[in-house]
């Protein structure tokens, strides 16, 4: 069960954190893939590992907020390929500050990468998708998609994730008859390049404790199950849902 041979995956955010770690993830299970970031360096370096799975692997130069690198992107991958099955949408960053101090341009900014790069990718991608008839998208929201929180101001990215949630649901419902399936994953605290500094500090790791069950961070490669079930053929009947990868968290 949930071989990818044959498929090929859209993975934006590759470059570094859990989009790098869930092509690791696709490429374990043979997946052929079409690698997304900005830093295209990263890439290349990436591909070298990733080819030594055995599987085909395409870095392209992309930021998931300009429409024509998205386009340019999308045409380049069904050139290469002949198809795209998945699309896993995992680039984001945030400018964190609450309500009362968050200014326009930090607004928009979260806006425009965590939620609107989102819509725009998936227009891009599922109209090949649609082709075969066939697709899975999944979007990387958070487990902040779902709750506030009073560990950190960061209602930007709230509202953004947030509204990956519903994004999920309306875009599951639009795309159904064409045979696509959409799904978001709620990661919890995970360890990246983004999150590193908070994470570390003390005061974040006793909060951490108190509200997490589990009580840790997330570890390398655990959202990888998820998103490889979510892509699988034997979730054809799973649309919609929007599954927190949490410790716990949103349990409580």
């Amino acid at each position: 069960m949930f071989s990818l041979k044959g498929r090929v995956a859209v993975i934006t955010g590759a470059s570094s954190g859990l989009g790098k770690q869930m092509a690791k993830g696709f490429a374990n299970q043979g997946a052929d893939l079409v690698i997304l970031a900005r830093r295209v360096e990263k890439l290349e370096e990436l591909k070298t590992e990733l080819e030594q799975k055995g599987v085909k692997v395409l870095p392209i130069k992309c930021d998931v907020t300009n429409t024509e690198e998205i386009n340019n992107a999308a045409k380049i991958a069904e050139e290469t390929y002949g198809k795209v099955d998945i699309l896993v949408n995992c680039a984001g960053s945030a400018k964190n500050a609450g309500v009362l101090n968050m200014t326009d341009e930090e607004w928009d900014f979260t806006i425009s990468t965590d939620q609107t790069s989102v819509f725009k990718m998936t227009r891009a991608f599922a109209n090949i998708m649609k082709k075969n008839n066939y697709g899975r998208i999944i979007n990387i929201a958070s487990m902040y998609g779902l709750v506030g929180n009073t560990a950190l101001d960061t209602v930007a990215y709230h509202s953004s994730k947030g509204g990956v949630v519903n994004f999920t649901r309306a875009v599951a419902a639009e795309l159904a008859k064409y045979g696509i399936t959409c799904n978001a994953i709620c990661p919890g605290y995970f360890d990246t390049e983004l999150t590193h500094e908070t994470l570390i500090t003390d005061e974040f790791t006793a909060y951490m404790k108190a509200t997490v069950p589990l009580g840790r961070y997330g570890n390398e490669g655990e959202l990888n199950a998820g998103a490889i079930f979510l892509a699988s053929d034997e979730a054809s009947y799973v649309t919609g849902v929007i599954l927190p990868i949490d410790g716990g968290y949103t349990a409580v």
